[in-house]
């Protein structure tokens, strides 16, 4: 089958570099699929699931927003955050979900806040569903 090459980008680091066979990321419109041969795009990515298949094995990742772009067999996501599932400290993502809620809940004088509560409470939402979804994954262990 054939590939594409992705590689994921963040202002600190390369979290990603390989030929994959398929990319699902979340693109500002909704869910975008990319496969080998993909015609050229720009996009920007919401905070969200990133999907990558690979020889039928599965990686989620944490994306917090950024842009993505396809050219040729290339697709390159320039990502403000990125995390693998086994990156995320599930208790430290549940405890900055349960802020973001509090301060939405008291935050009604200040659209700002409102604005920047809600945008925390989708990231440590997306950090969550990615690490719950590698535990589900996980081999169960012998004991």
């Amino acid at each position: 089958m054939a590939k594409i090459r992705l590689d994921i980008v963040t202002a600190e680091r390369t979290v990603f570099s390989d030929d994959v066979d398929v990319v699902v990321a979340p693109g500002h419109d909704g869910q975008l699929g990319i496969l080998p041969r993909h015609a050229p795009l720009l996009t920007a990515l919401d905070p969200g699931e990133l999907l990558i298949r690979r020889d039928g094995q599965e990686t989620y990742m944490a994306v917090s927003g950024g842009f993505m772009e396809v050219v040729g067999n290339h697709v390159i996501v320039l990502a403000d955050t990125a995390e693998r599932a086994e990156e995320i400290d599930a208790a430290r993502a549940e405890a900055a979900r349960q802020r973001a809620v509090s301060r939405l809940s008291g935050a009604r004088e200040k659209e700002f806040d409102i604005a920047r509560a809600a945008a925390a409470l989708r990231r440590s939402q997306v950090r969550l569903k990615v690490a719950r979804r590698r535990r589900q994954e996980a081999p169960p262990q012998a004991g």
